[in-house]
């Protein structure tokens, strides 16, 4: 894909038709305009893998770096069949204005091999992730781009990859990526954080638009790293979760699920379905339940413009990345629902990573209070930003968002100039 040849749909179009619209507001020239939407550096890897049975397979994996200007590359690593490279290109761009909303001295990246986990083994995933590890290692390091867990990805991931990249350049390098177990020098809070932040930015909501938990009702779609933590501390903030689901099932309580008792069932059987206290439900229905909030939690793309039109929440915040898509956008804000967008909503992970990071890099560990105080401390700050220039500008929160985000990057690279 080249600049002259731009995808028509999918995430990628859905990024790219944002930054458009910032570039317009903000007046860009065609020239800062071609620079912001196109990556620095991209990586295609193939990775053979023997199987527990002898067979051979080839996967494709994918390392995109977007932009450097504000700092390293910054990006999660996911496992997923349906990946592909245009896909991990929109994710990039999305991280760069993401690190540049909440302030933290990043670039955006991100990473993806084309395989689904659920079908694979433990010691299968080790050898691929090991494999992809050693094929990307000359783009990635501690001050070049540090990966992270995302989608199919989780600690013992990490640790993986930092292991294969200690042993390339021989010598223990823990700041090569965030989100690994504590032992490994990860940090406390970071398992928990793009969740705390998604409820620390939906509360703010509720309460912005005159909504006070304790009277409020949601929905959850994911109950994975992001979905099920989220669904939790809105629950303990007394926000009445009615409905859950996952990719195998969906359940819903009228009076409120039991997240605790749900999330212990879940790690038993591996789902959601088949919970005790809760009737099943058809899992596309949790977008558009008769509820105050709905968070979407697991991939991109799932409000769209044929159900764009049903959602019933006044607000919708958006814990997975790109989950509203352009024409359900558009179709939202018209019928006057409030959409918060990802780049806002999930920060969480990356501001406790950025933290883990300066951890690694002082060789000294905070506690989890002091990590949960900062993200708080910086997500209610980035949550003011976009309200504060969604209402200078009658924009919406994504368009105050990406707006905000670019116009900081933008502000680094001018800064910086263009070498030679």
């Amino acid at each position: 894909m080249t600049w002259s040849t731009p995808p028509t749909d999918g995430p990628l179009a859905d990024a790219r038709s944002q930054l458009a619209a910032a570039v317009d507001h903000l007046g860009y020239d065609q020239g800062m305009h071609q620079m912001l939407a196109t990556a620095r550096r991209e990586l295609q890897v193939s990775i053979p893998l023997r199987r527990d049975d002898g067979s051979i397979y080839v996967y494709s994996g994918y390392r995109v770096q977007h932009n450097f200007s504000r700092g390293p590359a910054k990006g999660g690593l996911r496992f997923a069949a349906n990946v592909d490279l245009n896909e991990v290109r929109a994710l990039a761009m999305w991280m760069t204005w993401k690190c540049a909303l909440v302030d933290v001295p990043y670039g955006g990246a991100k990473g993806g091999v084309a395989i689904d986990p659920r079908q694979h083994s433990l010691a299968e995933l080790e050898r691929v992730t090991r494999r992809y590890t050693s094929e990307i290692s000359p783009i990635i390091g501690p001050e070049v781009d540090i990966p992270a867990p995302d989608i199919g990805t989780d600690e013992r991931t990490m640790a993986w990859m930092m292991d294969t990249y200690s042993a390339l350049v021989g010598h223990t390098v823990p700041g090569i990526v965030t989100g690994k177990p504590v032992a490994l020098g990860g940090s406390l809070g970071r398992a928990t954080a793009t969740s705390r932040g998604v409820a620390h930015i939906a509360l703010a909501a509720l309460a912005a638009h005159g909504m006070h938990p304790s009277r409020t009702t949601a929905a959850v779609q994911g109950f994975g790293k992001v979905g099920h933590d989220a669904a939790r501390f809105l629950a303990e903030a007394g926000v009445t979760v009615r409905a859950v689901s996952d990719v195998d099932g969906a359940v819903y309580a009228h009076e409120g699920l039991d997240i605790v008792r749900l999330g212990a069932h879940a790690k038993r059987t591996g789902s959601v379905a088949g919970f005790e206290g809760a009737e099943p439900i058809d899992p596309a229905s949790v977008l558009t339940l008769d509820v105050d909030l709905v968070v979407p939690a697991a991939v991109e793309g799932v409000i769209t413009g044929d159900n764009a039109g049903k959602v019933q929440a006044r607000i919708v915040v958006e814990g997975a990345n790109g989950p509203t898509t352009k024409e359900a956008d558009t179709i939202l804000n018209d019928r006057g629902v409030i959409v918060v967008p990802d780049i806002l909503a999930n920060a969480g992970g990356v501001i406790v990573s950025y933290f883990e990071w300066v951890q690694a890099n002082q060789a000294y560990s905070w506690s989890e209070r002091e990590v949960n105080d900062r993200l708080e401390e910086r997500m209610t700050r980035a949550w003011h930003d976009v309200v504060d220039y969604s209402g200078v500008h009658s924009l919406t929160y994504r368009a105050a968002a990406t707006a905000l985000a670019i116009r900081r990057v933008t502000e680094a690279h001018r800064l910086r100039g263009l070498y030679p």
